[in-house]
């Protein structure tokens, strides 16, 4: 199975998606790490505030912390493999990163070619290119 982790800066709860001002960057982020979970990806995140041992015991995320600081947060590793740091990639990278199918921003093919739309409802081609719902 395909491991993704996300070394996240310091925040204030696992996700960053607390608190009265949310950026939206980190729902987004978060909801494409759980479209990685729904394409059986196992993803771990480990933030600064709450694990930071977890981040010294990783050599290659202690060398992004020693030559870019927190700027170098957050870290996304595929297995033992660094892939990206110092920002939140998109859905599309990251399903490029784990091997995942993705097709556009609304849906993702399925085994018999038809797109599944963010609802879940299986849609044509035609009727997801009209945008999502």
């Amino acid at each position: 199975m395909t491991n993704v982790t996300v070394y996240d800066p310091a925040m204030c709860c696992s996700t960053g998606i607390c608190g009265a001002e949310v950026e939206q960057q980190l729902v987004t982020f978060a909801a494409d790490l759980d479209w990685l979970k729904s394409k059986g990806i196992a993803v771990t995140r480990i933030n600064l505030s709450q694990e930071p041992a977890k981040f010294a015991e990783n050599n290659k995320v202690k060398a992004v912390l020693e030559s870019s600081g927190v700027e170098g947060l957050p870290v996304i590793m595929l297995g033992d493999t660094l892939n990206s740091s110092g920002r939140y990639p998109a859905r599309g990278e990251l399903a490029e990163m784990a091997g995942v199918a993705y097709t556009s921003e609304t849906g993702t093919s399925g085994q018999d070619g038809s797109i599944s739309g963010c609802c879940g409802s299986k849609k044509s081609a035609e009727e997801t290119s009209s945008g999502c719902c």
